[in-house]
């Protein structure tokens, strides 16, 4: 069975974008960015809301070929469009650049999806994440917290029913006081 994380740039207050959709405060560190761009390589599957997916579909496709792009960006590029995505959503169309596009329900195609064993999956996206959680099919967090409060905006956490155990699995300090906490869920 696959393993499915749910990982984000989270302010200390607990949001994924501040008011109007602002990342601004989570500009990440050349480490951090490696970091990331390691966990897209590692990541056999993604699974994006359509709000996060128009913002990465908007940008990595073409990022790696700008004159002024760094040699991070352009592996960061080259390993997003290589990762095989699933783009839920009722209102997109259309998905390109190695997706295909979910517009039935989320949770039975992920669970279908979790049923596989071809390599761990990330999903991404509030919302799509929420009902991921709802449904308890989340295995791993990773939370990447920036030390600034945004005071509101797209939380990471959804309103669960019950409680979730979870237990510490990493810990990781990058640069600008930014930690990564780890937990896998407890069962």
């Amino acid at each position: 069975m696959r393993k499915l994380t749910y990982g984000m740039n989270v302010s200390l207050d607990g949001y994924i974008a501040a008011p109007g959709d602002d990342l601004g405060w989570s500009v990440p560190s050349d480490e951090l960015f490696q970091w990331w761009s390691d966990r897209v390589e590692a990541t056999g599957l993604a699974l994006y809301g359509r709000r996060l997916w128009e913002t990465m579909s908007s940008h990595w496709p073409t990022a790696g070929q700008q004159p002024d792009a760094t040699p991070a960006e352009i592996e960061f590029a080259r390993r997003w469009l290589d990762m095989p995505k699933v783009v839920f959503s009722s209102r997109a169309r259309a998905v390109e650049w190695n997706a295909r596009l979910v517009t039935s329900d989320a949770v039975t195609e992920i669970r279908r999806l979790k049923a596989d064993d071809r390599g761990p999956m990330d999903i991404l996206g509030a919302t799509l994440a929420g009902a991921a959680m709802r449904a308890g099919l989340i295995d791993e967090y990773a939370i990447v917290t920036h030390p600034v409060l945004v005071g509101g905006g797209t939380p990471f956490f959804t309103a669960l029913d019950a409680w979730v155990n979870l237990t510490l699995v990493e810990t990781r300090t990058f640069p600008d006081g930014v930690l990564l906490t780890r937990y896998e869920t407890r069962c």
